[in-house]
């Protein structure tokens, strides 16, 4: 990045913006490249107006104005950089003459060796401004930066880390900045003294959740847990080393994501969870529909956000839940709002392109209907349909002891028959009302009666949802590969007697 900034100092570039939560390590950032250009730093707050950056700070009098601080960066030394804290919200405003002024003054910086940098959280640039002003993105700490704030905290509280495991703490800690990181760390001593994996990873968590973007997925999932489904397990299981060392040293590629796409209830949302458990990296959740925000460039602003945290995490799982309601909108977006969607899918499937390394998407949806083609093109489509008889008395053999009772006291085949047309989850629900009446009847054990009087009270999907199920069959057929093994035929060879 520094060497990035220091070209567009050289290069004559007027105006930057810089997409960062991490004010002073940005800062930090410019010093060195105003100390390595030989240009003169000055710092612009609405609260103190324009200083130098020096040991001993000059002011320039009210300069605290939005518009005052322009007129003044006019009249700098040549060869100066302004940055400028929190402008990003003066321009968010949209007011016409902050506008004009900035417009005017980056022409005049052009031709004087100035250059204002916006410093903000959020990337808040009118299209009156797109092509003035060149935007780069501030990556979060790698692992270099964060194993420096990690000895640091360690030193200051004269704690040791033991080198076996340091790499594992710079893994629970990769996604934060370098504040959150310090004060995880720090959070770790004292409650134990000393800085564990799981205590950072906890308040990574917590970070990453207040966006209320993406959550990282703490689930303990395994396919185990999946009833049917085979040929998908089969596929991730052979990826399962993939993003291993030995994976990368012996020239593989890392794996194309997938798209799991299918009835509701049949087990798309465990698929995922487990895939972290077969990979054995993090996985994060990130719901398609919580990335458009009302403001300009809130929505762009957001994906970036939240694929620069995948991207620190990596190698991870980025689970996108629920696509479909991210591509609905996108054929009409340019008229009902102003091309937001499309700039957003735009965005996703660059990144995809060119800077996944280290992420394998998982997307869940129910339809296929309105995923745009170079999405499928860059994933392995999947389609998952109600369980088949098989798949059923696996699903009832999960549930059943997941409860804490044992199988093979049951009729499963029978069970598996009496719930044709049910989803896996409607199959858990069935069980649990069983459990219910059982419990309610003194307490006692439940039985396959009990199970099958449950089963009684609901409709099955494959009911409910017929019309929709047999569309979605034919929309998903020839352009997906079937989740679930086919059913074996019965044997109806002819029997002699002897």
């Amino acid at each position: 990045m520094q060497q990035r900034l220091i070209n567009y100092v050289k290069a004559g570039y007027a105006g930057l913006f810089i997409v960062s939560t991490e004010e002073q390590r940005v800062e930090a950032e410019i010093a060195a490249v105003a100390k390595s250009t030989k240009f003169k730093l000055h710092a612009w707050s609405i609260t103190e107006g324009i200083t130098t950056v020096a040991e001993t700070p000059e002011a320039i009098p009210d300069s605290q104005d939005p518009f005052a601080m322009l007129q003044a960066f006019d009249n700098l030394p040549e060869r100066s950089i302004l940055l400028c804290r929190d402008f990003h919200m003066i321009l968010a405003e949209r007011n016409p003459m902050t506008f004009r002024k900035l417009k005017d003054s980056l022409l005049l910086a052009k031709a004087s060796n100035r250059v204002l940098v916006i410093v903000g959280c959020t990337l808040q640039l009118p299209p009156e401004l797109e092509k003035e002003i060149t935007v780069l993105e501030f990556l979060l700490p790698d692992r270099a930066q964060l194993n420096e704030v990690m000895r640091a905290v360690a030193k200051s509280a004269k704690v040791k880390i033991c080198e076996d495991i340091a790499d594992t703490l710079i893994d629970a800690a990769c996604g934060l900045t370098t504040t959150e990181a310090e004060n995880a760390f720090a959070l770790s001593i004292v409650e134990a003294k000393e800085i564990i994996a799981s205590i950072v990873a906890r308040e990574k968590g917590n970070t990453i959740r207040k966006n209320g973007l993406l959550e990282i997925v703490d689930v303990k999932t395994s396919l185990d847990d999946i009833g049917g489904l085979e040929n998908l397990k089969l596929d991730l299981n052979e990826k399962r080393h993939c993003f291993t060392k030995a994976a990368h040293d012996y020239g593989l590629p890392a794996p194309r994501g997938c798209l799991i796409v299918g009835q509701p209830g049949t087990g798309k949302s465990l698929t995922a969870q487990a895939t972290a458990s077969v990979f054995n990296i993090p996985l994060i959740r990130l719901e398609a529909g919580k990335l458009f925000g009302s403001l300009v460039g809130q929505s762009e602003g957001n994906w970036r956000a939240a694929f620069a945290t995948a991207k620190a995490v990596s190698p991870c799982i980025l689970w996108i839940d629920e696509v479909e309601g991210l591509f609905a909108g996108s054929k009409s977006s340019g008229e009902t709002d102003s091309g937001v969607t499309n700039r957003v899918i735009k965005a996703i499937l660059q990144d995809m392109q060119f800077n996944s390394e280290g992420i394998f998407y998982v997307f869940t949806a129910n339809d296929i209907d309105g995923l745009p083609d170079p999405l499928i093109d860059r994933l392995d489509v999947w389609s998952v349909d109600l369980p088949t008889q098989t798949e059923r008395e696996s699903i009832w053999k999960i549930h059943i002891e997941k409860r804490g009772r044992k199988a093979d006291k049951f009729k499963l085949p029978e069970l598996a028959q009496k719930t044709d047309g049910f989803s896996g989850r409607q199959i858990e629900q069935v069980w649990l009302k069983a459990m219910n009446i059982a419990f309610n009847d003194k307490h006692r054990e439940p039985t396959n009666s009990d199970i099958v009087k449950a089963s009684s009270r609901f409709v099955a999907t494959s009911t409910t949802m017929a019309e929709a199920i047999q569309k979605r069959r034919e929309r998903l057929k020839n352009r997906a590969t079937p989740a679930s093994a086919p059913e074996k035929a019965k044997d109806m060879t002819r029997k002699l007697a002897k």
